[in-house]
């Protein structure tokens, strides 16, 4: 018997995911919403009669369209950079579709943002290519990956997410402890809506692995299983609008703000990435792979501009702090270090190894979110770059020791305490313009920096608080 391998082993070549055909589902359905999320992770959709998409996908270049500003809309304002000129085409992705469980007769299917003129590329040729299209983006490092290093990645996402009772008094729907079966009492409006976003995400093809009740109040998780990084940041957007829907249904409010309970445990979207290559061959038992641990360097490189991406708001450094289990505020990882921005997990495990990426929360574009941290890490892995941090399993937490203690570690770099740090790391970070281009981060910058105007306008931090709960 193998001790030391534990859990599902997931490969890249081993995913079971479900295709849905559109000929097979016609007859059932009636509308197809055409679903997209800008900049600033709002979603958004165009209902189309299924009978008029049918029509857009047998036309030359299918898509609808969608104007330039809206990538970068928050509220009514228009970030500097945003004028209202121009719209892209946006062309659905039919692998993407599927059907919707809480709307009766609805499909859903995402695309991408397409130039409705094509241009000449740098190499050439002829190209409609936006650069500000997150899913665009993602598939691009993906594929650069595979073909420079031979490096694939399975994609897991954590749903953490408070269900209100009111939002204009901001008030959880019940109080529970962390994984209690109380927060599923029978005949409570709780275990109604979590078992109708389980039924849910089965039955439209979600990846489910796990529902429970987390710490917070009215908090709770959806863990979905590994999938390719594409298919599990498109997957995420369809499990949050079902999470949504399902919560109004039975008249609460759910919520993927970071931390509304000031005195109980924040809400994340922890990422978890493993990393696979048959150039390596058998993973190691003892050690992280020479691909992990490059991967993983890459990453910590860029660790202090990432949460301009990957924790966008104000809001989203009242969780980020050192003792909540959250991640904490010092660059490092740890094996099983829940208070480390990068917890490596099952790590004696190689069918299972991999790294949780903490400093990520439901405010965060799914698809932007992944293509930073992966094309961090993929500049290590095409670097070969030596992982120069140790592993900071404990028992003492990065923020508890002295900081001698935390030099002869390599931890000598914060996290951005705050937003406006953030972004003035990513600003300055010539490595993550070269991975997500020059013109993306400064439209992303702009239209953050207007976000976050927007969050913080009401003087009241209760106001402030509604605000944030319906935004998010």
């Amino acid at each position: 018997m193998d001790v030391y391998n534990h859990g599902v082993a997931f490969k890249p070549d081993n995913l079971e995911t479900v295709a849905y055909q559109l000929d097979k589902l016609e007859s059932q359905y009636s509308y197809v919403r055409i679903y997209w999320v800008d900049l600033v992770n709002v979603r958004r959709c165009r209902v189309v009669p299924i009978h008029y998409f049918k029509q857009l996908l047998a036309s030359n270049r299918p898509g609808v369209n969608i104007a330039k500003v809206g990538l970068g809309l928050v509220y009514l304002i228009t970030p500097p950079g945003f004028p209202p000129i121009g719209e892209y085409l946006y062309a659905p992705d039919v692998s993407t579709l599927r059907p919707l469980p809480f709307a009766d007769g609805h499909l859903g299917v995402l695309g991408r943002f397409e130039e409705k003129t094509p241009y000449q590329g740098i190499d050439g040729s002829t190209s409609v290519q936006v650069s500000l299209c997150p899913r665009t983006l993602l598939k691009r490092i993906v594929e650069d990956a595979k073909r420079s290093c031979n490096a694939e990645f399975l994609v897991g996402f954590e749903s953490e997410f408070i269900l209100l009772s009111s939002t204009k008094s901001v008030q959880p729907s019940n109080v529970h402890q962390w994984s209690a079966p109380a927060g599923f009492l029978a005949g409570s409006k709780e275990a109604t809506v979590l078992e109708e976003i389980g039924n849910g995400m089965q039955a439209s093809g979600l990846s489910l692995q796990m529902i429970h009740s987390e710490a917070a109040p009215g908090q709770y998780e959806v863990v979905g299983g590994p999938l390719s990084p594409l298919d599990a940041a498109d997957q995420l957007i369809f499990t949050r609008e079902l999470i949504v829907n399902v919560a109004s249904k039975h008249g609460l409010h759910a919520t993927f703000a970071p931390r509304p309970f000031m005195t109980s445990a924040g809400s994340a979207a922890h990422t978890h990435i493993s990393v696979h290559s048959t150039n390596e061959g058998q993973k190691p038992l003892d050690q992280m792979s020479k691909y992990e641990s490059a991967f993983l360097a890459g990453v910590i490189e860029h660790l202090p501009s990432l949460p301009a991406i990957t924790l966008p708001t104000p809001a989203s450094y009242k969780r980020m702090a050192d003792g909540v289990w959250s991640g904490g505020t010092y660059v490092h990882y740890g094996t099983e270090n829940r208070e480390a921005p990068i917890r490596l997990t099952n790590a004696t495990s190689p069918s299972s190894r991999n790294f949780e990426m903490r400093f990520v929360d439901g405010t965060a574009h799914p698809h932007l979110a992944l293509a930073a941290i992966i094309g961090a890490g993929l500049r290590g892995l095409k670097e070969m770059k030596p992982l120069q941090l140790k592993d900071c399993p404990g028992p003492k937490c990065a923020w508890e020791m002295t900081e001698e203690e935390r030099r002869a570690l390599g931890i000598t770099k914060r996290m951005p305490l705050n937003i406006d740090e953030a972004r003035n790391n990513l600003a300055g970070d010539e490595g993550m313009k070269g991975v997500l281009g020059e013109v993306l981060i400064e439209k992303y910058l702009s239209a953050n920096k207007t976000l976050e105007g927007a969050l913080l306008q009401d003087q009241d931090e209760a106001e402030q608080l509604t605000r944030l709960v319906e935004f998010y």
